[in-house]
């Protein structure tokens, strides 16, 4: 989940490694650190607790000229405590090689107590040591860099990606395993970095690294090779449009321009894929199979995603009558696949380690593979038959919000054009489907209106409820979910999400006078009686999703009826709660503790 960066070029290498690995610190932010070759080979080497932020003092203290060669990592501990003696970057005995990873090594254990034994001196404790003293021991006379790393990385198990630079020759070397890295060149450098968008404003198409891949950048340019021999360059991808398209607005926080952002979100995805729903084009142009060939759905994800995921799979069930099912992709490793299945994955980055295990785990004959993704360039869609943009752009808050709004509604569009273009589903529900998903981007932009202020209320008057309850019913039941989730995300409250049928079966005695109850209503008339129930052990609702109408000067609800995903506005005011109480609590609601947003670990 780490992020890292490098760049070797005529000017600025530290300033546009730092600038990169800005864009990079949604993947964690645990320490940050930056090393740079200056031109007669002497080092700058620096690393903190505060925050990528606090790099620009020490690079900003250059001359633009001053540094050619640097590398940058921001980090999330897995390996050793949060320090800035196991920040990255990490250097051999002598000072000469300097190295940023992200992922796992396995047995790093193994290979630390080897290395110790040989002579080498670990100041970390962090797996990632490892390699550095590896390269280390590979450079001997006659072999360069990229060789040296190629050579490291055989005795490695587990993931990498990773940088080597070399602060006598100012050359670099990178290779990946499992984790993502990137390359692309521009006005006379080679950057490197874990995802596009860090460095999107700076190049206008990039290379992928394939596992076991090595790029080697010296004065002579970059060169790509694998074990055994050289390879040619990996293709070109340009770099996607909404990569440049970061939020803004009237909040301090990303959080809170993200959440503003997504009725402008909901209207980019309808305007680019609903024109191909009605007639099937949009289902035909992704090379899907007819549905008439499908059996079943099976859905793959982890946290947002999947809650993401089951409100595309009600399309498929509720509408098309197929039988559906949602798995957490870390838990599917003994599931029984059957033939004939649509595996529809999803995943934000991409990157998540999870879902590629998971697809790994697939029987052969087992049907087609759909990627739901923000990087049509990732892992995912790469491994997967066919794969759709859902055009969030980037998303900088760690939880989800924007992009959970945009993966609905791409899944939606796709379940619907494959229900029209098999002509299943009957006519009207359809029809009414497709009302509903024309009027979301102003549904939810009402629900924006509507809640602000009370949100805010919300958040004062529970400040101090050391938990919470969420329940729906039917297609409420994902919103439900995803709400409890942001809250724990944002809050570090306890929050627990339930079907509201179970109440009487066990959680009904968390309900004493005065705890917080968020219904998510999706019109099933069930719902009253579960009100009732909470409401006479003292419990506190809160109704969303229904609609109130003045009639006579009485207030008259009516639970909203809603499409076969759900009452997707629901999510805005539980997502606005969250982030109101966390920053009551003086949360940092992009930077949840002990979480980053590319779950590349598993």
């Amino acid at each position: 989940m780490c992020g890292i960066t490098a760049y070797r070029g005529p000017t600025a290498a530290a300033s546009r490694a730092r600038n990169a690995l800005e864009r990079l610190e949604y993947r964690g932010y645990d320490s940050a650190g930056i090393a740079a070759r200056r031109p007669d080979g002497s080092m700058m080497h620096a690393r903190t607790l505060s925050g990528v932020a606090a790099l620009a003092v020490v690079v900003g203290e250059e001359p633009a000229d001053a540094t050619t060669a640097a590398i940058g990592h921001t980090r999330w501990a897995t390996h050793g405590e949060v320090s800035e003696a196991n920040a990255h970057p990490l250097e051999d005995c002598g000072g000469r090689l300097y190295v940023v990873h992200n992922g796992i090594i396995d047995n790093a254990d193994a290979l630390r107590a080897r290395l110790v034994g040989a002579g080498h001196r670990f100041a970390t404790g962090v797996d990632s040591e490892v390699i550095v003293h590896l390269v280390e021991q590979a450079q001997r006379p006659g072999v360069g860099l990229g060789d040296a790393l190629a050579d490291a990385v055989t005795h490695l198990s587990g993931s990498w990606a990773v940088v080597v630079l070399d602060a006598r020759s100012g050359a670099l070397a990178a290779t990946a395993h499992g984790s993502p890295l990137i390359s692309a060149e521009a006005g006379g450098g080679t950057f490197f970095a874990s995802d596009v968008g860090a460095i999107a404003p700076e190049v206008d198409e990039f290379r992928v690294l394939e596992d076991d891949d090595v790029v080697e950048v010296d004065a002579a340019g970059p060169r790509w090779h694998r074990s055994g021999g050289s390879c040619r360059p990996r293709g070109l991808w340009p770099v996607p449009r909404t990569a440049l398209l970061s939020s803004t607005g009237r909040h301090r926080d990303h959080m809170g321009n993200e959440i503003d952002e997504q009725p402008l979100i909901a209207r980019r995805v309808l305007e680019a894929l609903s024109p191909g729903i009605a007639d099937g084009r949009l289902w035909r142009g992704l090379g899907l199979p007819s549905l008439d060939g499908i059996d079943r759905v099976a859905v793959l994800g982890c946290g947002t995603s999947l809650h993401a995921g089951r409100a595309v799979a009600g399309v498929f069930g509720r509408l098309g009558g197929m039988p559906t099912r949602t798995l957490v992709a870390s838990e599917v490793a003994h599931e029984v696949w059957e033939p004939r299945t649509l595996v529809i994955a999803i995943s934000q980055s991409g990157e998540t380690a999870d879902v590629l295990r998971a697809l790994e785990a697939l029987p052969p004959r087992h049907g087609t593979v759909l990627a739901l993704t923000n990087n049509t360039s990732s892992t995912l869609a790469r491994r997967s038959d066919a794969v759709i943009d859902c055009l969030a752009g980037p998303e900088v808050g760690v939880a989800a919000t924007k992009t959970f709004v945009a993966q609905v509604l791409t899944g939606v569009c796709v379940a619907l054009s494959g229900l029209a273009a098999a002509d299943r589903g009957d006519s009207a529900c359809v029809d009414a489907d497709l009302r509903a998903l024309a009027a979301t981007p102003d549904a939810l932009a009402a629900a924006l209106d509507t809640w602000r202020g009370p949100c805010a209320q919300l958040a004062a008057d529970h400040a101090r409820a050391s938990g919470f309850l969420f329940l729906g019913r039917g297609a409420g039941l994902v919103y439900a979910a995803e709400g409890a989730l942001k809250l724990k995300e944002l809050s570090y409250r306890w929050a627990e999400a339930q079907p509201a049928g179970e109440l009487k079966h066990g959680p009904l005695a968390l309900v004493t006078t005065g705890t917080p109850v968020f219904v998510v209503d999706n019109g099933d008339p069930r719902l009253d009686v579960d009100i009732a129930e909470v409401t006479a052990r003292g419990g506190r609702v809160i109704r969303i999703g229904e609609r109130v109408l003045n009639v006579g000067g009485v207030a008259l609800h009516l639970p909203r009826t809603g499409p076969s995903w759900g009452p997707l506005e629901s999510v805005i005011p539980l997502q606005m709660f969250a982030r109101e109480l966390a920053l009551r609590l003086h949360r940092d609601v992009d930077k949840p503790r002990n979480l980053a947003k590319s779950v590349t670990v598993s």
